[in-house]
């Protein structure tokens, strides 16, 4: 039952019902891989099906649509029998037009394959600016020493449900990331008598979490752009930075950096892993490389334009994705063939 390259696999079991039924062709297999009894694996029948074709056939949305019907769960598992594969209903493709089909897929995830690999440089040269910039400090400070103050929020009863455009919301813990600021996660708050202004998130903040999982307490991102009426919770800090000595985009940086990463970790109180907390006092005293002001604004500036960077080609891979499932659908259905697709992308 060893995995080999070229295998078609398709999740049997599992407790996300979007990955039931989810499909690949394998790709640099480990040796001694085993197949796993939550997995299937499909054997195409020879001139009849290509292995690539299949992946793409079990992936695509008619079959996806038939597999959420076939499938059972209890307790959370969802299960798709054998029997359900069996019975998918699939077009009926020459071998010749599969070939093309899974061309095309396959020039679009080189293309996609490229810009990840820029992604992955820009990433490493992000951490070489940042680690270049603190292992030429010729000391540490006390990250307080940088700080007018610290702001805890507040936690008021709230519910688990995205606040409306007219409501009031508390920030979840979950909205600061390493880095950056999922601005959606929040709960609304339906007690009008609750809410405090005092406590609103505003653009620019340095967000630091409070509360959370060893492996993520103390993360920190500066909120660009948050929705508006949301409000700091209990579990989440505001570092109000002194300027003339601080950049704010410094700091968040520093926070993440491991040096300062494993002296949250060694701070940070609790009795167990899935909870741990810093405090304000341990906050004020992490150690900080004393980098001078110019110069974190010049290593933040050079971070902002590599994230923006970044942030361009993640959008072009999104692009490239939804555009590469449109046409891997249409070619399946026998809207389009390969030639007509390759002279829209001429265009």
């Amino acid at each position: 039952m060893e995995v080999n390259d070229g295998d078609v696999l398709a999740v049997r079991v599992n407790g996300a019902q979007h990955l039931v039924g989810a499909a690949l062709v394998v790709r640099g297999a480990a040796s001694q891989l085993l197949l796993s009894d939550l997995m299937f694996r499909l054997v195409p029948a020879e001139g009849r099906v290509l292995p690539g074709f299949l992946g793409l056939l079990l992936n695509s949305i008619d079959a996806r649509r038939q597999i959420r019907m076939s499938m059972r769960g209890s307790s959370g598992q969802f299960q798709l029998p054998q029997s359900a594969v069996k019975a998918l209903r699939v077009p009926d493709v020459p071998l010749e037009e599969q070939r093309q089909v899974v061309a095309a897929h396959a020039a679009f995830e080189r293309r996609i394959t490229a810009l990840e690999r820029v992604l992955s440089k820009l990433a490493v040269a992000e951490q070489a600016i940042v680690a270049g910039a603190m292992a030429a400090a010729p000391s540490t400070v006390p990250l307080g020493s940088w700080l007018e103050r610290i702001e805890a929020g507040k936690s008021p009863l709230a519910e688990d449900t995205p606040a409306g455009d007219a409501e009031w919301g508390v920030l979840k813990v979950s909205a600061v990331q390493a880095g950056w600021f999922k601005a959606a996660e929040n709960k609304v708050i339906r007690d009008s008598g609750l809410i405090n202004p005092q406590y609103e998130v505003r653009s620019g903040d340095l967000l630091m979490t409070r509360a959370n999982t060893e492996a993520l307490v103390g993360l920190a991102c500066i909120a660009h752009t948050p929705p508006p009426r949301l409000m700091l919770s209990d579990k989440t800090l505001r570092l109000v930075p002194n300027e003339e000595v601080a950049d704010p985009g410094f700091i968040e940086l520093a926070l993440l950096s491991p040096r300062v990463r494993s002296q949250v970790k060694a701070r940070a109180t609790g009795t167990s892993a899935s909870m741990k907390n810093i405090s304000q006092a341990a906050v004020h005293q992490l150690l900080v490389p004393n980098v001078p002001t110019e110069q974190q604004r010049d290593v933040v500036e050079a971070v902002r334009v590599s994230r923006k960077r970044a942030e361009a080609t993640r959008r072009q891979i999104a692009k490239l994705r939804s555009v590469q499932q449109g046409v891997v659908e249409d070619l399946l259905a026998g809207r389009v063939r390969v030639p007509e697709v390759a002279s829209a992308e001429a265009a």
